[in-house]
């Protein structure tokens, strides 16, 4: 008889399960209401997640048995760190799964932007030939600034280097030298703001970084900058760049995150001059395969007393 039980609500890969099932019974529920959540989290040992499920105080307090909660996927912003710190439960998540696959997404919608593929697509598919109005920009010679230069702002950085770009980066959490190690130029918010022709935004959403690209931000960077994020929602100010857009200042911007999703058809994800996609940025064969293999060896470390590799809280 498997030792524990592990709830998945946001679905996992095979063999992550198969991982699982070694040495535990897996319920998937993919999709679970929260309310019904509260009916059943009692029953298991361990949680895994996505980034839809909310783990509150509310389901912690509801989980007696509960022993570690794993995030398939790198941010933790919709688990309660603090209350799961004070009912004593570890709160794991596998970071490294996914880098590849949101620089990969960044360089995608840098090019989109400064080309305007999705235009282009789609008035080809509407019969149209419009090749004169296509005179885009390229990314060589251009400084791209990255702020936020972890794992994954440091990976957009090598890429965006083999179109021979400039890097600034600003992040106030790594040392100058490390910047330096990881191929970008250590810089001040301020200056990576004057400076950049195209800013790409990498980090946590945490009280620090709350819109943190916000109205006065925008003001000091240049004329006709393009804004990338494929980070968390709520790191950019959506009516300061909505603003932006409209005044012409900010040349386009392309968004795989937003502050609330799904968003809807807001002013700013039908702006002409945004690209949207649907929070993509870790869905690629890949990077699900890479996040349930870690995330299901991980929860099992931490069931067994084992040492962890990717503890959060």
């Amino acid at each position: 008889m498997a030792a524990w039980k592990v709830l998945l609500t946001d679905g996992l890969e095979e063999n992550g399960k198969e991982i699982l099932r070694s040495a535990a019974e897996v319920t998937d529920q993919s999709g679970i209401s929260a309310e019904d959540l509260l009916k059943v989290v009692g029953q298991y040992d361990a949680l895994i997640v996505r980034g839809r499920t909310k783990v509150t105080e509310s389901v912690l307090a509801a989980a007696p048995h509960l022993k570690v909660v794993g995030r398939a996927g790198v941010g933790v912003d919709n688990i309660d760190l603090a209350a799961a710190k004070a009912y004593q439960v570890t709160v794991v998540n596998s970071p490294l799964a996914t880098t590849v696959a949101v620089a990969e997404l960044t360089l995608s919608l840098m090019l989109s932007l400064v080309r305007e593929l999705p235009r282009a697509d789609a008035s080809m598919k509407a019969g149209k030939w419009l090749k004169k109005e296509f005179e885009g920009r390229e990314l060589f010679g251009k400084t791209l600034g990255v702020i936020g230069f972890g794992r994954i702002g440091s990976a957009v950085a090598t890429r965006a280097k083999a179109f021979e770009m400039k890097i600034l980066a600003y992040d106030p959490l790594v040392s100058a030298e490390e910047i330096k190690k990881r191929g970008g130029e250590p810089v001040s918010l301020d200056e990576l703001l004057a400076a950049a022709d195209m800013i790409t935004m990498h980090m946590p959403l945490t009280a620090d970084s709350r819109n943190l690209l916000n109205a006065e931000a925008l003001a000091k960077t240049k004329a006709g900058v393009y804004i990338v994020c494929a980070a968390r929602g709520g790191v950019i100010d959506e009516e300061a760049l909505l603003a932006a857009l409209n005044s012409g200042h900010a040349a386009g911007a392309a968004l795989d995150v937003f502050a609330n999703e799904p968003p809807g058809a807001t002013e700013l994800v039908a702006h002409p001059h945004v690209i949207d996609s649907p929070h993509i940025g870790a869905q690629t064969v890949e990077a699900q395969a890479r996040a349930a293999n870690d995330i299901a060896e991980e929860i099992l470390n931490a069931l067994a007393g084992k040492p962890l590799r990717w503890k959060v809280a």
